[in-house]
């Protein structure tokens, strides 16, 4: 007799029906639906906003290389120049860096440096998500 007791109900303590169930899915992949993409877009907009800011702390530093060595540094020093003096001048006062490293850019890419016209500038970019020339969005190339 206890069996049978356990299996009634008692009148207003019946959980969730299954169309109640249905229905809070519903909604809540609908909200999934229409969250989710402005969420993983922002997340894509992060990232190049953070490789911005990298090339432009990296421009302030061969800035400061600038300053001191009176040149940018060549192409085969690259911009590991602003880590160590590769070429024994006297008047660097690096490391023109906080941290001991070469940051790589949001997708684990290398930054790519060449000298400009004649010595007077440089180029640095990052290829974007792709790590390939050109692009939309998050595969777009971000250049200083």
């Amino acid at each position: 007799m206890k069996n049978s007791t356990l299996r009634k109900r008692r009148p207003g303590t019946a959980g969730f029906t299954l169309i109640e169930l249905l229905v809070v899915l519903v909604i809540l992949g609908l909200l999934a639906g229409l969250v989710g993409p402005r969420v993983v877009g922002y997340l894509g907009r992060g990232k190049t906003d953070t490789a911005k800011l990298q090339i432009e702390q990296l421009a302030a530093a061969l800035d400061l290389y600038l300053l001191d060595m009176g040149r940018y540094p060549r192409p085969d020093e690259g911009i590991r120049a602003l880590l160590e003096n590769g070429s024994g001048a006297a008047n660097w006062r690096g490391p023109y860096l906080r941290k001991d490293e070469i940051p790589v850019d949001p997708w684990g890419n290398e930054y790519h440096y060449d000298l400009a016209d004649k010595g007077s500038g440089y180029i640095l970019y990052s290829l974007g998500a792709d790590n390939a020339e050109g692009g939309e969005g998050e595969n777009a190339d971000i250049r200083l």
